[in-house]
């Protein structure tokens, strides 16, 4: 690296007392002049018999991360900001977007808009949180080294987050893996299929998304995560232009009237159903699971916050503007989701079409970082993990192909779009999205004051009182966002809104 890292300078007090102000912007926005704080969990078994004694600081253990790449076939810390802002852009800027028009409709247009900047804001807080913590922990590849890490090194705590790590991206998959075959179905309503064509169209996208998840490095992935990103924001465009030109919405009735727009939740509106609208957003935006595993493949870890910065700008104006202008075109009455259901069938098949590369990618990417998560673990310091070998392909291509069958069976068993949504943000994205980040705030607050961080008495109280904020929110996520996800898919089973458990019917639009 052409810059030393900022870490545990001699005369710490001296160092943050001269150069306060310009360590808190560097720790916004990133830099070569980043201060990185001291760890607050020892050094990994694995890694205390390779590091001499004076080559324990963040610098050294990535320095030497780079060096062990050297000359290797499969290189992974490869990434520039650049790079990383286009895995992110790909992450965020997918068909979730398509929900915001419906979360309006529930919320109401004001209330949806300022908690879409809300949201926004807190996942970037947070996401800096996540960024600090993997600078003062290098090793960290994934969330689940992080979780064991917050909890003081319990095995517990590493199997916990574990467990709901890989169910995480699964339900992504599945989502994927669901609206895949919505997409085939919508594209070939007027066609005879014979069988079962849904579960058939299933099986099609898993086995497309199978082979796309095949490329080891996320290098490799930003490349595919460009396109992606370009080609959602050339459908969500189309949609939303189309919405604006047609005469009216699919589905009009004089019955129903006009499209109404309201500022405020109608009244009646259910604590379910608002809920649901709720974490539909808080989904679209809460992705810091996957942010370790990005940071962990940067050539220089500092300059992530770049990349955040970007794409956090970019999704609130895409989201409000996509949400608000479909939403005040189709109002309570004829809004879907995803959205693209609200649109005559010419136009609604022209902009679907161009989410193709996102049905396809989004779900791979989740995949990527599952099978990393399990191969790194398995192969490390192994010849497999940084060279074509035949165990080491056949090892990769069986962790991708099981996690794919589970998210088929997954996308059968809740095949419902908004609920799915929901379920996944309320149990993975409590943790992922606001506890953990939270509890490593206030774990590395409190080995910067031991080692003699002075900070502002009002300023160190206002920030305490946020993170607590932010665990409180992701326990409220937890518990009344999983009952409300749970009671949105026994109503829609009650109604008959949806189809069963690995269902023929058509899911089209």
């Amino acid at each position: 690296m052409s810059e030393k890292f900022k870490t545990e300078p001699e005369d710490l007090e001296a160092t943050v007392s001269h150069s306060s102000g310009f360590s808190r912007f560097a720790s916004l926005f990133g830099g070569t002049n980043v201060w990185v704080g001291p760890r607050i969990a020892p050094l990994p078994a694995y890694l205390k018999n390779d590091v001499s004694e004076g080559e324990e600081s963040s610098e050294a253990i990535l320095n030497r991360q780079l060096a062990s790449e050297d000359g290797t076939s499969i290189q992974y810390r490869t990434c520039s900001w650049q790079k990383t802002a286009a895995l992110l852009f790909s992450e965020y800027i997918c068909l979730a977007i398509m929900s915001f028009p419906w979360s309006y409709s529930v919320l109401g247009l004001v209330p949806g808009l300022i908690l879409t900047v809300f949201v926004a804001a807190v996942v970037l807080y947070t996401s800096l949180i996540l960024w600090e913590f993997c600078l003062r922990h290098p090793e960290v590849r994934d969330v689940c080294d992080i979780g064991q890490m917050l909890f003081w090194g319990k095995e517990w705590a590493w199997w916990g987050t574990a467990i709901m790590f890989v169910l995480n991206n699964t339900f992504i998959q599945a989502l994927h893996v669901l609206v895949g075959a919505k997409y085939l179905n919508t594209m070939t309503a007027s066609d005879h299929v014979g069988g079962c064509r849904t579960v058939v169209f299933s099986v099609v996208v898993t086995v497309i998304c199978l082979i796309a998840s095949l490329p080891r490095t996320f290098s490799m992935m930003s490349k595919l995560g460009t396109a992606s990103a370009f080609f959602t924001f050339i459908s969500v465009l189309l949609a939303t232009i189309f919405q604006a030109i047609q005469k009216e919405p699919a589905g009009f009735s004089a019955a129903l009237g006009s499209p109404i727009v309201t500022a405020l939740p109608v009244k009646g509106t259910s604590f379910v159903n608002a809920m649901g609208a709720f974490l539909n957003i808080s989904y679209t935006f809460i992705g810091q699971i996957t942010l370790p595993s990005f940071i962990a493949e940067m050539r220089d870890p500092r300059e992530f916050p770049k990349s955040l910065w970007a794409c956090t700008i970019a999704e609130i104006i895409v989201f409000s503007v996509v949400g608000g202008v479909i939403y005040a075109y189709t109002g309570n009455q004829y809004v879907t989701a995803p959205a693209f259901g609200s649109l005559d069938d010419v136009y609604k098949k022209a902009a679907f079409s161009f989410m193709i590369p996102t049905l396809i990618f989004l779900g791979c990417l989740y995949a990527s970082v599952t099978a990393r998560f399990v191969f790194f673990r398995v192969f490390r310091n192994s010849v497999h993990m940084n060279s074509h070998t035949v165990v080491g392909w056949a090892s990769w291509f069986g962790i991708l192909l099981v996690t794919w069958i589970f998210a088929f069976i997954i996308s059968q068993v809740i095949p419902f779009f908004n609920s799915l949504l929901a379920v996944m943000s309320s149990l993975f994205d409590s943790w992922f999205g606001f506890i953990f980040w939270g509890v490593a705030y206030l774990r590395m607050r409190s080995v910067d004051e031991k080692a003699g961080r002075k900070r502002n008495r009002i300023t160190a109280a206002f920030s305490t009182g946020v993170n607590i904020f932010i665990i409180i929110m992701g326990v409220f996520f937890l518990s009344a966002g999983t009952y409300a996800s749970v009671q949105s898919i026994i109503d829609a089973y009650d109604s008959g809104s949806v189809g069963g458990v690995f269902s023929c019917a058509s899911n089209g639009l």
